[in-house]
């Protein structure tokens, strides 16, 4: 199935590119260039792609506000979408997913790890550019509520735990299936597994409790939970 795109930057030549880079993928078709976000807006309300990919700086309306807009918690019918910056901002990457974002991405991400991330969000999952994903991490749980993190609904089984584990440290369903030698339909239960026992909407939000409920640090130290 062909995923549809609409890219949005304010800037021609990169809009152009990103768009040239989507469309030589043989199962991504871009539908819609946007200049700003309020266009940008308007016109995945009118083309309803399958991912928006939005720059954060724009004029008018930028990325985080427009991500918000469409795919932020008041949103009627969610849409994915991905940021793509310049700016390596750990304030970014945090707006940017606490306002609905499925993925963050720098633009020196390459080719590879741009239709990646494309393909991540349009399947409901999340991709995060792995130079930041740690330090983001680490940045939500800091940042985060004053109140505790909600346990589980249902306790995590050891290789839950696990799953987890690695989901937060950044790595994907193949990585993550390879390191546990399990095979990637079994990851992907297990992922779906800790959404629902956690109610995270998908992985970012798995790690981002990781991290928040101490997780990480316990693994990494060996200190108990």
């Amino acid at each position: 199935m062909t995923i549809r795109v609409l890219v949005a930057d304010d800037q021609e030549l990169v809009r152009t590119g990103l768009s040239m880079i989507l469309g030589a993928q043989p199962d991504i078709e871009v539908v819609g260039q946007a200049v700003d976000g309020n266009e940008a807006v308007a016109l995945a309300r009118s083309l309803r792609p399958d991912v928006c990919l939005f720059d954060i700086r724009m004029p008018d309306l930028d990325g985080i506000e427009a991500t918000r807009v469409l795919a932020g918690p008041g949103a009627d019918d969610p849409m994915a979408v991905v940021v793509i910056t310049t700016f390596d901002l750990d304030e970014y990457v945090f707006a940017a997913l606490r306002a609905g974002a499925k993925g963050f991405l720098l633009k020196d991400a390459g080719p590879e790890l741009l239709a990646q991330a494309i393909r991540a969000a349009a399947r409901g999952d999340a991709l995060i550019a792995p130079d930041v994903t740690v330090r983001l991490l680490e940045a939500f749980a800091g940042a985060g509520p004053a109140a505790p993190p909600p346990q589980p609904v249902e306790p995590l089984t050891e290789r839950e735990e696990q799953v987890l584990a690695k989901v937060a440290g950044g790595l994907s369903n193949s990585e993550i299936a390879r390191e546990l030698y399990i095979t990637l339909s079994t990851v992907k239960t297990h992922v779906a597994s800790l959404m629902t026992k956690l109610g995270a909407r998908n992985r970012v939000e798995i790690a981002i409790w990781a991290h928040q409920t101490g997780r990480m640090r316990a693994r990494t130290t060996g200190e108990g939970h």
